[in-house]
């Protein structure tokens, strides 16, 4: 009793003093640090052309339903260059050094969210430009509503590059420094061709306007992954890798896709996995024949069908990707079997084919060859050459800040950390035997090439073979202790 009323006076003392009383939240220490960002921006500078800046805007907020705003998520390279996580912000990043009045340089500067007492009491601690200064260690920093009056002559530069505004951006009335609010007064400082200067979207035709070349650019250091970014992106694999072993326990005929989900993502939470990196598939029988299958909806799996789970952790920004499909009933069907292990040995010969050096669509079109083999020897197809649906998608893609990480797809290169994910997928009324319908088989595994440019596997936690599948899926699970009442009981 004696905290409830000592927390009740800190909480009247703080609104009533004119401080915020919103404290610092006490957060992991195992992020990224200042220096990482730094260095970031370093090797940005280093590879902008002359005579240039570089424009980044923060992520928008986005609203799900009327006051509702899903969590928020900072832009990734905007996050990759600072590590600030909050909104209406932004960042500009310049080749050579720029002089102040008083004769000092500066190669960055950054406008971001001032504090206010109000919002912090409903939302929690803001940083400030005085806590970016000294959280981020960033050059010049100022509060946001200063970007509108900030003497930057953007003439000057040969090639101003940003990327195009694409997203829907709302604009608060009563804020002059947010998002919508600096993206408007950039246009105008860049003279950016718009009829009344507050179209958001219209394609730029200034000449010193590069909306193109930023992308590759950040592509070029995002797709190779430092050692720091290595020990998280390890983090959440593992986390995944976890998710896929547990579900592998608990699994039984008469679950929920939806129920299955909610162990996955238990498991996460349990790791410290601050979200999912994209929305969650499982999909059971038909369902995971549907590659972004998200509704996971079915209220009742049978115990002849296989279920296709992909789903990655996301820790501290950084995500995983990993895919296991596995027998409801514990035990793979023939044709199940003869299915899966065909995905299996197209994944495993196109990732131990990823070394450094060799093309992205080597494995890529080794993958392709395999499965279209192995599916006319299993009479499913015609002929390898047979044009058909069953492998609609890509090999990989790198993973990092985004599931679908920016980075280079034309050799591989060390440091380089991505997902190699064959697939098989045959739907009800196939042009094929009746006994294959149903079967969808996708393998999803995160690789690393190593310093030694050979392909390490980090997701190698989960099982992936047909017997080690079935031999962790007959050992107990603590779940299955766990019993649910009767929720249409009165």
């Amino acid at each position: 009793m004696k905290n409830l009323y000592k927390n009740i006076l800190i909480l009247i003392l703080g609104i009533g003093s004119g401080f915020s009383f919103a404290q610092e939240i006490i957060k992991p220490t195992d992020y990224l640090s200042k220096e990482f960002h730094k260095d970031r921006r370093e090797k940005l500078r280093e590879a902008l052309p002359n005579n240039s800046v570089a424009v980044f805007f923060a992520n928008a907020e986005r609203n799900r339903a009327n006051d509702v705003d899903y969590v928020y998520h900072q832009d990734p390279d905007f996050y990759y260059l600072t590590g600030y996580s909050e909104p209406d912000a932004v960042l500009l990043v310049f080749k050579d050094a720029q002089k102040k009045t008083d004769g000092a340089s500066y190669t960055e500067i950054i406008f971001v969210r001032p504090r206010d007492k109000h919002s912090e009491l409903w939302y929690g601690r803001r940083l400030g430009d005085e806590g970016v200064k000294e959280k981020h260690a960033l050059q010049e920093v100022f509060n946001n509503y200063k970007f509108r009056d900030y003497p930057m002559d953007f003439s000057k530069f040969d090639d101003i590059l940003f990327n195009d505004f694409k997203n829907d951006v709302r604009d608060k009335a009563r804020d002059d420094g947010d998002l919508y609010d600096l993206i408007i007064q950039f246009k105008g400082k860049v003279n950016y061709p718009s009829e009344d200067n507050t179209q958001l979207t219209p394609e730029p035709v200034v000449s010193n306007l590069d909306t193109h070349s930023l992308r590759e650019i950040m592509g070029s250091l995002r797709g190779i992954k430092t050692p720091e970014e290595i020990i998280l992106l390890k983090k959440a694999i593992n986390i995944s890798a976890i998710g896929q072993v547990e579900v592998m326990k608990a699994m039984h005929p008469g679950m929920s896709e939806t129920e299955v989900q909610g162990i996955h993502e238990f498991v996460f939470k349990k790791y410290g996995a601050e979200y999912e990196g994209y929305p969650s598939i499982v999909g059971a029988g038909h369902n995971g024949c549907i590659l972004h299958y998200v509704d996971n909806i079915k209220p009742e799996i049978d115990s002849k069908e296989l279920i296709l789970m992909d789903l990655g952790a996301e820790y501290h920004g950084y995500t995983a990707d990993v895919t296991r499909t596995i027998p409801v009933n514990g035990k793979f069907s023939p044709e199940q079997k003869a299915i899966y292990e065909l995905v299996l040995a197209a994944q495993t010969a196109a990732m131990a084919a990823s070394t450094v050096g060799v093309s992205w669509q080597v494995p890529s079109k080794l993958a392709r060859d395999i499965i279209n083999q192995g599916l006319v020897d299993l009479g499913i197809i015609d002929s390898v050459s047979q044009r058909h649906t069953y492998y609609p998608h890509g090999l990989s893609h790198h993973i990092g800040l985004d599931v679908h990480d920016n980075g280079s797809r034309e050799v591989f290169a060390r440091g380089m950390v991505f997902t190699v994910e064959p697939g098989i997928y045959i739907p009800q009324d196939s042009k094929c035997d009746e006994k294959w319908w149903g079967i969808a088989v996708r393998i999803e595994d995160d690789v690393l090439i190593d310093e030694n440019g050979k392909p390490v596997l980090l997701s190698g936690m989960a099982p992936r073979s047909v017997e080690e599948i079935e031999k962790l899926m007959v050992e107990p699970s603590i779940l299955d202790k766990f019993v649910l009442p009767d929720l249409d009981e009165k």
